[in-house]
């Protein structure tokens, strides 16, 4: 197995059904996805380039989506928590209730988008 997918799989509740519930999302949404171990995180490419990762932060009970291209995102900017970190925005979910499949759906797409574009915002 995967050790991305066993860091999913590992996690004790109710970390574990956010993030498989995210993985189908993000993989059903952006299926040109390759899912790596990263950083010890689980951290997807989009055509060879870094794209999202996902992250327990067990201490503060959530599950951060962090995006790449963040700079470059367009759409639900006032969902995403920047919190310390000068361009990589995230969204967070702290249940599988706060998922809104609507809302992460367009993030992916607007990130499939503007992936190509980097990092940074020239």
């Amino acid at each position: 197995m995967n050790p991305a997918e066993d860091y999913i799989l590992n996690q004790p509740e109710p970390y574990r059904s956010i993030l498989l519930q995210l993985q189908v999302l993000i993989e059903t949404t952006v299926p040109r996805l390759e899912l790596k171990y990263k950083y010890r995180i689980p951290f997807y490419y989009l055509d060879g380039k870094p794209f999202c990762y996902l992250t327990v932060k067990a201490k503060k009970k959530y599950v951060d989506m962090g995006f790449w291209s963040s700079a470059h995102l367009t759409v639900h900017l006032d969902k995403m928590v920047t919190e310390g970190r000068k361009v990589m925005k995230s969204l967070r979910y702290f249940s599988l209730e706060d998922i809104d499949p609507e809302i992460l759906v367009e993030v992916l797409q607007d990130a499939s988008k503007v992936n190509h574009k980097g990092f940074w915002k020239k």
